[in-house]
């Protein structure tokens, strides 16, 4: 069974071309607009992982992050934050940090990792520290 992967992003580019991306290495891509839109459908889609922009019309990927950690229903997804705004974003909320413009060949190791992740993480722990995850994407030590 193939993993599945929301992609948030008011692009309708970027949404188009990390969804291509992903389905061509097997994953099942479901796409939004927004944040707004993004909790409206989470919950059916029940994705594996979900990819989210900062700068987004109605909700922003940090405000989404946090409604998404804070309900039990979404809180073990992981999160990867895919923007041109990282600088001075609070990465906190997100497993991993993909600044555009990315290497698609990046983009799709980095959410199949997330998605392949510990099989074990079904809790929602009370503190998530991913400044290291997030440092190794953007490349800081």
């Amino acid at each position: 069974m193939s993993s599945r992967v929301l992609v948030v992003d008011d692009s309708k580019v970027i949404r188009q071309l990390i969804r291509v991306n992903l389905e061509l290495d097997g994953f099942e891509v479901q796409v939004a607009a927004d944040g707004a839109q993004c909790l409206e459908i989470v919950h059916q889609l029940c994705p594996d992982v979900i990819t989210l922009d900062v700068a987004m019309p109605r909700m922003d990927g940090p405000r989404t992050a946090e409604l998404l950690r804070q309900d039990p229903r979404t809180c073990h997804i992981p999160l990867l934050l895919v923007s041109g705004s990282v600088a001075g974003c609070d990465r906190s909320r997100f497993d991993a940090v993909l600044p555009k413009p990315f290497d698609p060949l990046e983009l799709v190791r980095t959410v199949r990792r997330l998605a392949h992740g510990d099989p074990a993480r079904s809790g929602c722990p009370a503190s998530r520290s991913v400044t290291g995850d997030a440092d190794s994407v953007l490349g800081h030590s």
